[in-house]
């Protein structure tokens, strides 16, 4: 009997695994879906929509392991980062990297608030747009560290010419959660 019980808690293990790796390449996929915009220094990516919708679909602690590996992947100098700018740790310590640096805080938030927050579509967008708010306060803040510049000119590099895709990114993975989401 306690083997039966060993070999169930080691599959166990393996599926979670299996899942936070997984949902890691997730991230790394969307992360190359990247649009340079030449009014800011840092690119449009899908990877901010990865990170909210693998923390709710998964749960917080899986998202925090998830985005937390994502950026072991990048730091290791694998190709995981967006397309614009350096790889590797130089990409970890240019403009994006606040918004990075924070991934893994952000899914544990959009995960945490998703599930407590209730099942329903309006209360996953509450849950990602309180996510939403770690990640762009952890950004502009790096930018505005790293550039020199005022909080006004932080923001208006690093919110403004987000805002509308955000709201798109925050609505869609609302809707994945309240399709897909997983049990802890």
């Amino acid at each position: 009997m306690e083997n039966v019980r060993v070999q169930s808690r080691t599959l166990l293990i393996s599926r979670q695994v299996a899942i936070v790796i997984a949902a890691s390449l997730v991230i790394a996929v969307c992360a190359r879906i990247s649009l340079p915009l030449p009014f800011t220094p840092v690119p449009l990516t899908l990877a901010n929509f990865a990170v909210l919708a693998v923390g709710m679909v998964l749960g917080g602690n899986r998202g925090f392991a998830a985005a937390t590996l994502y950026l072991s992947y990048g730091a290791a100098g694998m190709p995981v980062f967006s397309p614009a700018g350096p790889a590797g740790i130089a990409h970890l310590l240019g403009p994006s990297g606040g918004y990075l640096l924070s991934y893994p805080l952000v899914a544990f938030v959009a995960g945490f608030l998703g599930s407590r927050l209730g099942r329903g579509f309006a209360a996953k967008i509450a849950a990602a747009a309180a996510a939403e708010v770690v990640l762009f306060a952890f950004g502009v803040a790096w930018i505005a560290t790293l550039t020199r510049v005022s909080p006004s000119q932080a923001v208006a590099f690093g919110l403004y010419p987000f805002v509308f895709a955000e709201v798109i990114k925050v609505m869609a993975a609302a809707a994945m959660a309240v399709k897909f989401r997983l049990r802890d």
